[in-house]
């Protein structure tokens, strides 16, 4: 005897309903899961800080609120402490003013980047505790007083200064982790569509390994990930991005996603960075973990 319409009616619309709750979470990193670190582990661990990187700058309104909708759904389900805003206008960012009013139930301070176009007075540093005694420094420049320096002429008054406190700030330092923060490139990068050979500042990068920088994220760049010694340079996408071709620093690889309109979601622990790349549909697309002192594993 078959089973009564009303039963067989009940099974399909639950049915349904797992099929579209099953596909509304598909993809969704901070509904899920994201991947396993170098320790074997995964998910969220509430024990590690998470914060949010994002790269500013003008976009329609409706990427924008999208963005803020997606950033907003992981800064909630991780906690996130704080976003950094890597952004050439600083607090004039339309994405930083729109983005601390979204998130100001949450709580969640909003630190932006700025280039003074030579005048050097957008750099910051800002010192966040983590867990179990650790500490991390957040070392935001003012990458327009540099532009000079990065063609290889004399740095002006404010370069000076800038690279003089960037240099005090690091040898003072006793933090665990050492994340500096800055819109431009600190990259030339050559080559056709199909590999680039991206060449670093050498300057600044021997003030980075000497002082023991971990990671440098910027707004601009050719590449979406490279690691040079134990230095990651990290680029956040932007809302206009091309595809990126393959890419290596000075014979060491990275690689290129050509994200758009995303967003980085950072795990610090006191033994490791891990980095997830966050698609605009909420896709974690990639993801590497940078281990202390240490290599990064992709």
């Amino acid at each position: 005897m078959g089973k009564p319409s009303w039963v067989r009616s009940v099974i399909t619309q639950l049915s349904l309903c797992l099929a579209v709750l099953l596909a509304f979470n598909l993809g969704r990193p901070w509904e899920k899961p994201m991947s396993h670190s170098s320790s074997g582990s995964s998910s969220s661990r509430p024990l590690d800080l998470y914060f949010i990187s994002v790269r500013g700058g003008f976009r329609p309104l409706n990427q924008q609120n999208h963005l803020l909708k997606q950033m907003a759904k992981a800064a909630k389900t991780y906690k996130a402490r704080f976003v950094i805003n890597i952004s050439e206008l600083g607090e004039d960012d339309p994405l930083t003013q729109n983005g601390t009013w979204r998130f100001s139930s949450l709580k969640v301070p909003w630190y932006s980047t700025r280039v003074s176009r030579g005048r050097g007075t957008g750099y910051f540093l800002k010192q966040i505790k983590i867990p179990f005694g650790k500490n991390l420094d957040i070392i935001g420049l003012d990458t327009g007083a540099f532009k000079d320096f990065m063609l290889m002429n004399p740095l002006n008054g404010a370069g000076n200064d800038q690279l003089h406190w960037l240099t005090k700030t690091l040898e003072t330092s006793d933090s665990d982790w050492r994340i500096v923060v800055g819109f431009c490139s600190l990259a030339v990068c050559e080559g056709n569509r199909e590999r680039i050979e991206i060449q670093l500042y050498e300057h600044l990068h021997h003030i980075f390994y000497k002082f023991g920088v971990d990671v440098y994220l910027s707004g601009e760049g050719c590449s979406d990930y490279a690691c040079k010694g134990s230095i990651a340079y990290i680029r956040n996408p932007g809302s206009k991005d091309e595809k990126l071709p393959l890419a290596s620093v000075n014979g060491v690889s990275g690689f290129s996603k050509g994200m758009v309109n995303g967003f980085l979601l950072h795990r610090v622990s006191s033994l490791e960075i891990e980095t997830y790349f966050v698609n605009s549909a909420g896709e974690v697309v990639h993801d590497m973990v940078l281990q202390q002192r240490g290599k990064a594993a992709m």
